[in-house]
């Protein structure tokens, strides 16, 4: 195990000089990565396709290309973001200016997933990097090749003092967080995010923890049923519902639940073929211990949609659950995993009242054409983030800041949210003497 007091010594030391501080150091920083991701994209997509299956064309979109966009963005706009920001100054302080200086708070950990563990490993470090900040990124255990080719990546191409990647089990990431970081990112399950709180909080250390939970998708009546199947059968099995933010369940209303399900049936045969089970690009589940829990579920209820599985191949075909209640063991839980329950409603109201006595989820998706009917649910339950007619692609935007409530997480990135997140937020009044 390294010596990790000694290279957050060396961190501390490096951000002192005022290297980081430099606006075009941290834009050559970013170019920089821009191309090392680009050279080695195609090292990327080998590397998740032996973590988790995942296809070539999936991987491209969600792994490489949201990175590549996430750095374009920050290079084009990080000038603009670093300048302070002159504000209004009270009458009573006449001849005084006030501004706000952006500082990054010094070295940043990002403690990444397995579920997109290259996407969601790279993102917050360019967050780290355009804020101005050194950092040490610990990737998952469970993905790794992918975990290898960060490392490589990241430690062959900067000085350790600046950028560093931090492989191991659970023990590393335990001894990481033993350390008096400056910043802390965290992206995984609700339990660990809060040993991750509570490590961060024996140094006061500020943390962003984006989690996960049960994302409900509500389907009401006068839905557009092909689009809806179509939309939440691509949010829920990409990367075999290995998602953060991917539909957990389905609450439709009664009178379209039946024909929701035909169309989810014949969307994942459109997608994925007659016999799942013979498709070889399907995505696998991560390991044995997630395939044993997400095999438990498939009892609950009744098999509307697929159900086949295969342990040696870590393999569950896209499943839909039908006649579920909120008491069954699938639905305690964030699933995570290509199994799909169904839950009806006749009111709205049923919808609200259940939803909201549950945790805060990351992510709810309403599918409705009606405005009041999407306003009486964005108005009365709390959640991190969401689409109205479609699902996860919240996320992809570098507009809007990705982030939990509750026990979904606290805080946000992506795009300005990203650099907000790891900057300090100076205040500061000018008073003159005469």
């Amino acid at each position: 195990m390294e010596n990790y007091h000694e290279l957050l010594q060396k961190q501390h030391a490096f951000f002192k000089g005022g290297q980081t501080k430099d606006v075009q150091f941290r834009i050559d920083t970013l170019n920089k990565l821009k191309d090392l991701v680009q050279t080695h994209a195609q090292d990327v997509l080998d590397a998740v396709k032996a973590d988790l299956n995942k296809p070539e064309v999936e991987a491209k979109r969600a792994e490489v290309g949201l990175v590549i966009g996430e750095i374009d963005y920050m290079v084009e706009n990080l000038a603009a973001w670093a300048e302070p920001k002159e504000v209004e100054t009270p009458a009573m302080l006449e001849g005084a200016k006030s501004f706000i200086l952006p500082e990054p708070y010094g070295s940043a950990l990002v403690i990444a997933p397995w579920n997109y563990p290259f996407q969601l490993a790279m993102n917050p470090l360019v967050g780290a990097i355009a804020a101005g900040n050194t950092a040490v990124l610990k990737p998952s255990e469970l993905t790794p090749r992918t975990s290898s080719l960060l490392a490589t990546l990241i430690n062959d191409n900067f000085p350790e003092e600046y950028l560093r990647v931090v492989e191991g089990e659970v023990e590393t990431s335990t001894a990481l967080l033993n350390e008096k970081f400056d910043y802390v990112f965290f992206t995984g399950s609700t339990g660990v995010g809060k040993i991750v709180a509570q490590a961060a909080a024996k140094h006061l250390t500020p943390v962003t923890l984006e989690l996960g939970g049960k994302s409900p998708t509500i389907v009401h009546k006068d839905a557009n049923l092909d689009e809806t199947a179509a939309r939440i059968a691509r949010g829920k099995f990409a990367n075999a519902g290995q998602t953060c933010v991917a539909p957990d369940y389905v609450l439709a209303h009664r009178s379209v639940k039946d024909e929701l399900i035909k169309k989810l049936q014949e969307v994942i045969t459109a997608t994925y073929g007659e016999d799942v089970t013979k498709n070889l690009d399907f995505p696998h589940v991560v390991s044995g211990r997630h395939f044993d829990r997400l095999h438990g579920f498939l009892d609950n209820g009744d098999l509307a949609v697929g159900g086949q599985s295969d342990r040696d191949r870590l393999f569950i075909e896209p499943t839909v659950l039908d006649n579920i209640s909120f008491e069954d063991a699938v639905m305690q839980d964030e699933i995570f995993g290509p199994i799909l329950p169904m839950i009806v409603y006749d009111e709205l109201s049923e919808v609200i009242d259940e939803v909201t006595k549950r945790p805060k989820p990351l992510a709810l998706y309403i599918f409705s054409e009606d405005e009041e009917v999407q306003n009486e649910i964005l108005h009365n339950i709390s959640f991190g983030g969401g689409s109205i007619n479609d699902t996860i692609t919240h996320m992809t935007t570098h507009y809007l800041p990705f982030g939990g409530v509750g026990e979904s997480g606290m805080g946000a990135y992506h795009g300005k949210a990203s650099f907000n997140t790891f900057s300090h937020f100076k205040s500061i009044l000018n008073r003159p003497t005469k």
